[in-house]
């Protein structure tokens, strides 16, 4: 295949300038299961780059709802959901999501990246501003290009700064509607959206709230989410989520007010010109999330292993940051080192994948470890040693 010169250049030199960098990133295939430990390129490891949090993506019960589920529907949905591909079990996943999340009603969509395109777009405009703060997911950044709506980034979790610029935004009286959006919990760090002081802010200036809680639900607010952790349920416009992580199979949605959601039904690109999520998946998403209001059995389990790893890993003198979640950074900075130590971790006998630019900024690179609920604690054991003699050895930790 002949590439045209113009591109063959562009890519040849862009690729090799990262590689250099150490920024490039190797994409491994699992041979089999995402679970607590996994197979690749023919070693098995203990996994601690999944965010399968209550290792729901391979629990038996969810894997039968899923294959009865393509027995009696078939495998696709077969429209999208405006023509004829609402199936009496898309219905029945949005009522769970807003019992789940205490709202008057939800929405799904084929991705939680899926959520932010469509969700931002179809209600903010050139017209608007959104207040969006800095270490926000990379789908929140599209979905706010996208609105074309003015950004106005605050520092992270800075209320002072978020209410400044609110104040600034509002009464320049340059914007129809003003919007605060965060993530509920920030994947990178671990840290906790400063909720309750954002709700403040935003009824003294009446801004519209839009929590991205991808990495909050299933669990925070004992699986609830965020939102649910700080009792604000009927404060926040906006709740987004995945169903990828936590919930262990695809896709996302938005609960809300039913106002809300009969918008989004009528006005979002990606629900009205994209096919319906898979019935298989919609039956097991919606048995999972009937799990996470049932029992805190696993979201418990979930936090037990994380304070264990992450009081191991700060015991043995790495850098952990502030997380308030199980989710665990090793920072280390230079990101050839980065590279360098997951790839150690990885010939030890631990699959952690390195993280750098444009995931984090420069200069930050890390290790992301996410300990699940299937984790045992002989398993976390053998990586703190691991972890240990990798560290040591790369003079990351004394």
């Amino acid at each position: 295949m002949t590439l045209s010169n113009v591109l063959n250049n562009f890519l040849t030199e862009n690729l090799d300038a990262l590689k250099n960098q150490g920024l490039y990133n190797e994409i491994d295939s699992v041979e089999g299961p995402n679970g607590a430990k996994i197979n690749v390129r023919g070693s098995e490891l203990i996994n601690l780059s999944s965010n399968n949090y209550l290792g729901l993506a391979t629990n038996p019960a969810l894997k039968q709802i899923a294959k009865d589920a393509v027995d009696k529907y078939g495998v696709g949905a077969g429209a999208v959901r405006t023509i004829n591909g609402t199936l009496d079990l898309h219905d029945k996943l949005e009522q769970k999501l807003a019992e789940f999340k205490g709202t008057e009603a939800a929405i799904s969509y084929q991705s939680g990246f899926n959520c932010n395109m469509a969700a931002i777009s179809a209600v903010m405009d050139k017209n608007d501003a959104i207040l969006s703060d800095q270490l926000n997911h990379a789908s929140i950044i599209d979905g706010c290009r996208l609105s074309k709506a003015k950004i106005i980034p605050f520092n992270h979790s800075d209320m002072e700064d978020l209410r400044a610029k609110a104040k600034q935004a509002t009464e320049s009286g340059q914007y129809n509607k003003v919007m605060v959006i965060t993530d509920g919990v920030f994947s990178m760090d671990g840290d906790i959206a400063k909720l309750p002081e954002i709700v403040e802010i935003a009824k003294e200036f009446d801004l519209i709230t839009y929590v991205d809680d991808a990495h909050g639900s299933g669990v925070t607010g004992k699986g609830k989410g965020t939102v649910k952790h700080f009792g604000l349920e009927k404060e926040i416009d906006f709740q987004i989520g995945t169903l990828s992580k936590a919930i262990g199979v695809v896709g996302g949605y938005v609960a809300g007010k039913k106002n809300l959601i009969d918008w989004l039904k009528v006005r979002s690109r990606p629900f009205l010109f994209s096919t319906a999520l898979p019935p298989g998946d919609v039956a097991a998403i919606t048995a999972a999330v009937q799990m996470i209001i049932d029992s805190t059995e696993l979201h418990d389990k979930l936090w037990e292993n994380g304070d264990y790893l992450k009081a191991g890993l700060s015991k043995l003198g790495f850098d952990i940051g502030a997380s308030e979640t199980p989710i665990t950074p090793c920072i280390i900075g230079d990101e050839k080192l980065t590279q360098e130590f997951s790839k150690r971790l990885f010939e030890e006998g631990v699959y952690a994948k390195s993280i750098v630019f444009p995931t984090v900024p420069k200069g930050t690179g890390r290790v992301r470890n996410m300990p699940t609920a299937a984790h045992t604690k002989e398993m976390l054991d053998d990586a703190l040693a691991i972890y240990e003699k990798v560290g040591k050895e790369l003079g990351v930790i004394k």
